[in-house]
Formats: C-alpha cells, structure tokens, sequence
C-alpha cells in the first residue's frame, strides 16, 4: 500500500533524511586509501547515534552492520570488513537512519584517490542519471516516467542497468511500496501524489547488467567482474519541484 505521508511525518522524514546527508558528509574526509570499511560502519554507527537517531539497516532482515559498503564490482549489500580501500577503488556507500521511527536512505559512491578515466565516466553518468529521475518526480506523473528517464540516459552512455533491484517507498518501514525501477514505459506505474515519499536510486555497470549474489546471501556483484555504482536520494514528491530529502540539489550536483 502507498502512503501518503502528514505534515507531522514529512518533518520527521526530513530530519531522518538530513542525519544521512550529514553522516555522508562526516564521512566523505575519511574514505582513503587504506582506511578499512569496517572502520568506516564504526565511525558511521557513533555518527547518527550521536543525532539522536539508530542506522536503520543493521538487523534489518539480519543485515550485520551500519553501512552497504560495496567495492569496484559489488553493485549493493556490501559488508563492512578489514578490507583496506585502495587508490582507483569505487566505494558505494549506502546509509539509513531512522528517527522516531522514520527513515532516510541514501547511497552515494565515492572514488578513492585518483580514478581511471573509465570510473570517472561511470560515476558521472550514474550521479546524473539520478538527477534524470528525480526531474520526473512531480505530481501527475507516473513511477515509469521516473524509470525511463533513468533508463533512456543509462542507454545513451552506454551503461548497463541493474534490473533486479530497484528504488522504493520510504517512511515507517525502510522499503515500502511503490517500486521504484531503473527502467520502463513512460506514463505507467503508479500515479505520484504530494506526500509520497521515494527513493530514487540508479545501479549502473560499466560492463554486462547481469548481477549474481554472494555466498553471504546480501552482496550483489557483477557476472563480468567489472564496476558497478550507485547513487540514491529519497525524495518527497510535492505539488511543485521535488523535494531531496537526503541531500541538496544544486544544478545535479552535491
């Protein structure tokens, strides 16, 4: 069932939402070569509790940690581990915070030190495929304009779409209807109210779109071993422009 969020829950949602912005923030100085990714779920864990709020995915549905720290060919549901971050890796970091039983969502990809020119390309053109979407998240329009719009830039750059997993509600539960696709027709799905609350969230590869799952039952990688990235904002859909709740929108970019 869709919800239709109150004055009362969007202000929570925002304050959930500005927790996980802020955690990125608190967060981006550290991701360096040789800082582990657990490391990196320690310090994210100290951060939103000190907000006042708990991370929403560690014990959701048995998830160990903080943070989805997935590296250069995890897509998503990466663990946090003593895995030392290296130059040229691709970290996606996926955060949730919860606050007064609210929740924020929002993944971000960073590279560590210098990237190749391959991974600047797929950063670039998945960060601004969200972009695409979130343009699209207005009142009247459909859950499918959104997709498509994510879907015609992806093709465009050449990118592959991960079609298995996709955006989703968010409110009282951390993933609530509607699905929210990377790719579809335009003016199908469900129609977008003021007081929906979304995640927009595009997983792109720079090779094959096919994914398999890791023995852990969580981590999402790529068949082809080559990378993946991910970018995710929740959005608050109103009776004018959307509203980032996770984030600030400046022309695209943070």
């Amino acid at each position: 069932m869709i919800t239709i969020k109150s004055p009362r829950e969007i202000e929570l949602m925002r304050i959930a939402g500005n927790i996980v912005y802020e955690t990125h923030k608190y967060l981006k100085p550290y991701i360096k070569e040789g800082i582990t990714t657990k490391k990196l779920d320690e310090l994210a864990e100290k951060f939103i509790r000190s907000k006042g709020a708990t991370p929403s995915f560690k014990g959701y549905q048995g998830f160990p940690s903080t943070l989805c720290t997935s590296v250069n060919d995890e897509v998503v549901h990466g663990f946090p581990s003593n895995y030392k971050l290296k130059n040229g890796d691709i970290i996606s970091i996926d955060i949730g915070a919860c606050y007064k039983g609210y929740h924020g969502d929002s993944g971000w990809s960073y590279v560590v030190g210098n990237g190749s020119k391959d991974v600047d390309y797929l950063m670039e053109h998945t960060e601004k495929s969200l972009y695409e979407g979130i343009k699209l998240a207005r009142a009247g329009n459909r859950v499918g304009d959104i997709s498509n719009a994510i879907e015609v830039y992806a093709n465009k750059h050449n990118l592959g779409i991960v079609r298995e997993l996709c955006g989703h509600g968010v409110g009282t539960n951390l993933h609530e209807d509607p699905n929210v696709p990377n790719y579809g027709e335009k003016s199908t799905g469900p129609l977008l109210k003021p007081g929906m609350v979304i995640a927009i969230e595009p997983m792109l590869t720079f090779g094959d779109e096919s994914i398999y799952e890791d023995d852990n039952g969580w981590t999402i990688k790529t068949n082809d071993g080559k990378n993946a990235a991910h970018f995710e904002h929740t959005v608050l859909i109103t009776e004018g422009e959307p509203e980032i709740l996770t984030g600030e929108w400046k022309n695209g970019k943070e």
